[in-house]
Order: C-alpha cells, then sequence, then structure tokens
C-alpha cells in the first residue's frame, strides 16, 4: 500500500488530508521576523494583512527535513511505500533535496510534479485509482499525466510579480500602465513560469482564460480545479464566462496557501485542467 505525501505548495488544506488520503509537508513562511508553517500556523487574514496592509512580502523555504525524514521512515517501518510529490522543481529547491535525501531508500519515490496547487491534486486523485499497486506502476501513470496538466491564470496586478523577481521594473512599469494582464503557466515539459500571452484588460484576460479549455482540448474525463487568492469574485465572473459545458467538472475550489499566493497577489483567478493530448 502507497502512503503519499504532498508539501504545501499543493495548496491542499490541513483540513482535506482526510479526503485526498495524504499527508502535508509544511513549506516555511517569513514574514518579517516571524516564522510561520503554510497552512498551519498562518491565517489567511494574518497572512493578506501582513501582504496588502502591511507590504511585507513573504519569503519562503523548504519544508523542514528533519521533521519529512522522521515522518517518511516512521512509514516504510509500518510497512508503507511511499510517495512524495513536489511542487515543480524548476520553481523550489524541495524536489532535489528531498530525492537526495531519500535516494538509498528503494521504497520512497519522490516526483517532480512540474506543477503546483490544482495540479497536484489532479495527481492526487490519480494516484488514489492505483493505491494497491506498485510505485513502479504509479510512477508510470503520472509520468503519462503530467505534460497534459495546464495551468492557466491571471493576476489582477503586476505588482506581486515584480516583488517576486518575476518580473522586471520596466515590464511591470509598462504592464501597468497599459493594463495588460499576462496569461501566466507552468510549462507541462520543465515546470517553468511561462507567459501564454497577454490580454488588454480584465474582460479580455478572462474570456482567453475560458478559452484555454478549448483550445487546449480539456479532458473531461478530470476535474478542472477553479483557483482564485483572497477573493472569489474574479473567479465567479470568470466562471459565469466559461461555457456551462465545463460546469461539472468544477467540483472543488481552490483559494491557494500563502506560499503560492504570496507571488500572485490578491484577487487572481484561473483553472488548471487535463489537456487530451
Amino acid at each position: 500500500m502507497i502512503k503519499v505525501f504532498v508539501d504545501s505548495g499543493s495548496s491542499i488544506k490541513q483540513d482535506e488530508k482526510e479526503k485526498f488520503d495524504v499527508e502535508i509537508l509544511p513549506l516555511r513562511i517569513l514574514l518579517g521576523d516571524k516564522e510561520y508553517l503554510d497552512g498551519i500556523d498562518l491565517s489567511m487574514d494574518i497572512f493578506y494583512d501582513a501582504l496588502i496592509n502591511q507590504n511585507l512580502f513573504p519569503k519562503t523555504s523548504l519544508p523542514s527535513l528533519g521533521e519529512a525524514e522522521q515522518r517518511i521512515k516512521s512509514c516504510v517501518e509500518n510497512g508503507y511505500d511511499v510517495m512524495i510529490l513536489t511542487i515543480s522543481s524548476a520553481i523550489s529547491g524541495t524536489y532535489n533535496t528531498l530525492r537526495m535525501l531519500f535516494a538509498s531508500e528503494p521504497r520512497v519515490r519522490v516526483i517532480d510534479t512540474k506543477t503546483a496547487v490544482g495540479g497536484m491534486r489532479i495527481l492526487v486523485n490519480e494516484i488514489n485509482k492505483y493505491r494497491d499497486k506498485s510505485l513502479d506502476f504509479v510512477e508510470e501513470k503520472l509520468t503519462a499525466l503530467i505534460p497534459r496538466l495546464k495551468v492557466v491564470a491571471v493576476p489582477e496586478t503586476l505588482d506581486y510579480l515584480q516583488k517576486g523577481g518575476r518580473l522586471s521594473k520596466s515590464a511591470w512599469a509598462v504592464g501597468s500602465i497599459l493594463q495588460l494582464k499576462p496569461l501566466i503557466s507552468l510549462d507541462s515539459t520543465d515546470g517553468k513560469v511561462k507567459v501564454l500571452g497577454k490580454a488588454m484588460g480584465k474582460r479580455r484576460a478572462m474570456e482567453a482564460v475560458a478559452k484555454a479549455l478549448v483550445d487546449f482540448e480539456c479532458d473531461e474525463n478530470y476535474e478542472i480545479v477553479p483557483s482564485y487568492t483572497y477573493g472569489r469574485g474574479n473567479l465567479d465572473t470568470l466562471i459565469a464566462m466559461t461555457d456551462k459545458k465545463y460546469h461539472a467538472q468544477m467540483t472543488d475550489y481552490d483559494n491557494l496557501d500563502p506560499a503560492i499566493a504570496c507571488h500572485w497577489g490578491p484577487n487572481a483567478y484561473g483553472y488548471i485542467f487535463v489537456s487530451k493530448k
């Protein structure tokens, strides 16, 4: 039987652990001079107050390696095989660090998901179909699915991409003046942040996100994860603009955890889904 661990970049909440049947390795977040554990002792209210009102930009770091090693070795000692899903190695060092930590443990498999948040939720649901299979079998299933994961999202403002170092000051200035909205994705081949395109204004950006379900041939056999940060208003507007045939696939809405939300800022919105190809 396989025990699954995810880092909190999956945005799976502590109260969702039983639903997804996972254990969570929380990323660490530094706000000012205080360190928090993502999803455990940092509430959304405290996080957004610091981000919006106090102008504090968080710094994130890896989960506690000592705690991770202890928890995972305990599972192995109790007879489990363990599969660890990490946020894309292109945006976090968690994968490479855990891979080296468990390199000599044949019953532990560390997977670079090349995605984050809702994409990791989709992968966990895939694993849950095959919990009684071997690690090799499940890894093969994930390897086939990961390239089909699509993330298409839009920040309401470019400010937080610039603060996080993912956008130059000149690009931030031009984009803000022209009200350009970048369509951001995680490239499922290398896990890097990618700009799919730019739209002039919020409505055109929402139309482009809705159209992405068509352009990428969204697979109706998998869920769509509608995702947002802080307020859900923009996401609700996006869903209302989206072809109703996709609505049945939208079963869970994800308010992104602070470790990821800090790079988007409040009121971002988007879809995470699986393409047919």
